[in-house]
């Protein structure tokens, strides 16, 4: 089976990889193009997918956006069979979705119709939702709405971060990429259509939903914390500087003014919330790097009745 695999982040990289070692013949990767870095801005940087594919020498499209003569014209060369879109960053026209043989597939961290769009990770932690999983789904030209070939499901841990859950969902996608083939390949694969009804979003992060509300109840604070770790980091003040928080740890029976320091010492901080505290044991203050939020009580960076706002 030819495949064109389509795709950029390192949540991409377990299903690729997965394709290759299981002998697929992967004919093209198409990513996004690479980001310039450095205050010089002339130091290009590969996704993570164009790294493994030319190590692997499989040949790299880049295009600005996934459309357009040129871009349909190299693809109906490589005369693909599938085509397998992982995290890759645009919505494909119908006439590169209908390109390949058997349509496209595509590998959504959520258990559609539930947090489609941009950031399903994210949107489980910060919500309490008990579980998640994977979705493979048929590819249709609007937002993660295709019909449901195969969905892989999997508890989300007390305290799990979204880093920590994106890894074990890049597995759990590889895993399910696999059989949802093997049940194409045999003439098995059922697609359900999604009830649109139920559909919830999880649309792009913003800077301010990752602002810590202490107001509000300390297991909420300590889900948005871990939801954000470790990117772009929840974030909240302290004397007008910004101050990115992690490992954060719900801690119930505390109480104080919300934002006020309760403990500072080895064990990190204990902040109050509208109900409860949270424990967090990391910091990132702003011109520093990350560090244990010790570490930097011990810099007399914070102390006990400091108030983050």
């Amino acid at each position: 089976m030819r495949i064109v695999f389509f795709g950029t982040p390192e949540f991409a990289t377990p299903p690729l990889l997965a394709l290759i070692g299981e002998g697929h013949d992967v004919v093209a990767v198409v990513t996004q193009p690479d980001k310039p870095r450095g205050r010089s801005r002339s130091t290009l940087d590969p996704s993570p997918v164009k790294k493994i594919a030319l190590a692997e020498s499989i040949p790299v499209l880049q295009p600005e956006r996934p459309r357009g003569p040129e871009f349909e014209a190299a693809l109906r060369e490589l005369a693909p069979d599938i085509s397998v879109v992982v995290a890759y960053g645009h919505i494909l026209p119908q006439e590169i979705i209908e390109l390949p043989r058997l349509g496209t597939l595509n590998i959504h961290a959520s258990l559609l119709p539930e947090y489609r769009g941009a950031a399903p990770i994210q949107a489980a932690i910060r919500d309490g939702a008990p579980e998640t999983g994977v979705t493979v789904m048929q590819m249709v030209p609007a937002l993660d709405a295709g019909p449901v070939i195969l969905a892989l499901r999997t508890p989300i841990e007390a305290d799990e971060t979204a880093g920590e859950l994106q890894l074990r969902l890049a597995e759990l996608g590889a895993e399910a990429l696999i059989e949802a083939l093997v049940l194409l390949g045999v003439g098995k694969a059922v697609a359900m259509p999604q009830n649109d009804a139920l559909a919830t979003y999880a649309r792009k992060i913003v800077r301010e939903d990752a602002r810590l509300p202490f107001s509000a109840p300390s297991d909420r604070v300590a889900r948005l914390v871990r939801a954000y770790d470790p990117k772009p980091g929840a974030w909240t003040t302290l004397n007008g500087d910004e101050v990115r928080c992690f490992g954060a740890q719900d801690v119930p029976e505390r109480s104080g003014a919300p934002g006020e320091v309760l403990e500072a010492g080895e064990h990190g901080l204990v902040v109050a919330c509208g109900e409860g505290a949270v424990r967090i044991t990391d910091v990132h203050p702003a011109g520093q790097k990350r560090l244990a939020a010790a570490q930097w009580v011990r810099g007399r960076g914070v102390r006990v009745g400091d108030r983050f706002e």
